[in-house]
């Protein structure tokens, strides 16, 4: 049995999918409190979602035809957070708003509160 390698656009295809937020509405979230008050601490402070965003800010602002091979395992990586953390679902199902598993999500490109 073989198994379908994942391509650069399927990689592409399933991060656009996933971040729901523009490069701006991202940089602003990053900056608030609520961002940083989440996350896995990297070792410097600031979580590992936290430098996340950060990537995916600039991955944003790239255009495809300059993606690197690091921009698309990092896009890989944001997909299989993004794909993981909504299986498993809010602690609280009443305050979803503010609640850390929206935050931590939302340090990755993706609110679960956007339409």
């Amino acid at each position: 049995m073989t198994t379908a390698k994942t391509t650069p656009d399927d990689i592409q295809a399933a991060f656009k999918k996933d971040v729901n937020m523009t490069a701006s509405e991202l940089e602003k979230w990053l900056k608030t409190d609520e961002s940083k008050s989440v996350g896995q601490d990297s070792g410097d402070g600031s979580s590992v979602g936290h430098h996340s965003g950060e990537k995916i800010v600039r991955i944003l602002h790239k255009k495809k035809a300059d993606l690197t091979a690091a921009d698309e395992e990092h896009m890989h990586k944001v997909h299989s957070y993004i794909s993981r953390h909504l299986a498993q679902g809010p602690h609280d199902k009443k305050d979803v708003e503010t609640s850390r598993w929206r935050y931590s999500l939302m340090n990755w490109g993706h609110d679960p509160l956007k339409k």
